[in-house]
């Protein structure tokens, strides 16, 4: 029960790695608020699911209020939102690179400026962005998205400081994944997923609970001297 008593926010939590998030802490003792564009249904009764676009401010704000006053704080914020709109750089739109750093990136920064300096007056707490080996890398045909990722990265060393300048034990960290078995991946051709496996020093790919579980312990008191950091979670990738 590491996160026993705990009130934590995850976006993009109605599937993926959202989703295993969210059941992970809520197994861990959490009551979790999952958001996603639409509610989804959970099979535990601690976790609360609401519905929010990310790229909305203001509706962020309204949603971090009612959340507040539902609930009297949050623990946790794990910006893990996300989308993918792949094309090579000279091909590329202006839709398609804006909406994935409006998704990945701006999505991230409309609840963590609502959520941080809440934090820090109340005390304390755990944000966690979910990056990307991508982000850490790049990747050809993904320059939004690469572009969105490491943005994260360097948003969480950021608030890392913002946050705690005051003294104040707010824990900014972010998980880069690598390639990791969800529903999109599910749809690759075998012969690529062997060719990713075969990226990775442990020669497979990776499970969305281990994501989880890395989330975990970032969210946990075991982290607590852990901040600003960027955790990859990919098997050992070789790129």
């Amino acid at each position: 029960m590491r996160l026993k008593d705990k009130i934590a926010l995850v976006t993009g939590g109605a599937q993926g790695l959202g989703r295993a998030m969210a059941e992970r802490f809520a197994e861990e003792g959490a009551t979790v608020i999952a958001v996603d564009l639409k509610e989804a249904s959970f099979d535990s009764d601690a976790i609360h699911s609401r519905a929010l676009d990310v790229t909305d401010s203001e509706a962020a704000g309204r949603l971090v209020e009612e959340l507040y006053n539902e609930f009297g704080r949050l623990d946790v914020l794990v910006n893990n939102a996300g989308i993918t709109q792949d094309g090579m750089t000279k091909k590329m739109s202006d839709e398609q690179w804006g909406k994935v750093i409006e998704v990945n990136l701006t999505g991230a920064f409309n609840l963590t400026r609502h959520i941080g300096p809440r934090m820090e007056k109340d005390g304390g707490g755990a944000i966690i962005n979910i990056s990307s080996v991508v982000g850490e890398y790049g990747n050809i045909g993904q320059a939004n998205y690469a572009a969105s990722k490491a943005g994260l990265i360097g948003a969480g060393k950021t608030w890392a400081k913002e946050f705690s300048r005051k003294g104040v034990p707010v824990r900014v960290n972010t998980i880069a994944p690598g390639y990791i078995m969800t529903d999109i991946l599910k749809t690759v051709p075998q012969d690529l997923l062997d060719k990713f496996a075969g990226m990775t020093m442990l020669g497979r790919l990776g499970e969305p609970k281990e994501i989880a579980d890395a989330a975990l312990f970032l969210a946990s008191d075991e982290a607590s001297y852990i901040t600003g950091h960027t955790l990859s979670v990919n098997g050992g990738m070789r790129l």
